[in-house]
């Protein structure tokens, strides 16, 4: 199940391997830092739009941002 919290630490971990900053990601994806920081604290969950962009610019699937566990079926 996806929860703001997985995608709390997905987001802050994605950010730390790649040495990105919050101020560098917001640029790239248009918004203000402080909505990163959001995001990234639980205040906030980025819309899929946003985390669209968030994903293409960190080069994730949408998929390890939501924590979301393939499955056979």
């Amino acid at each position: 199940m996806v929860t703001l919290e997985k995608i709390q630490i997905a987001l802050a971990e994605a950010l730390k391997q790649r040495t990105i900053t919050q101020e560098e990601l917001a640029k790239k994806i248009g918004v203000n830092q402080s909505m990163i920081s959001h995001y990234i604290t639980g205040r906030s969950m980025p819309a899929l739009d946003t985390l669209s962009r968030i994903c293409s610019v960190l080069d994730l699937d949408a998929n390890e941002i939501l924590c979301v566990e393939r499955t056979s079926y």
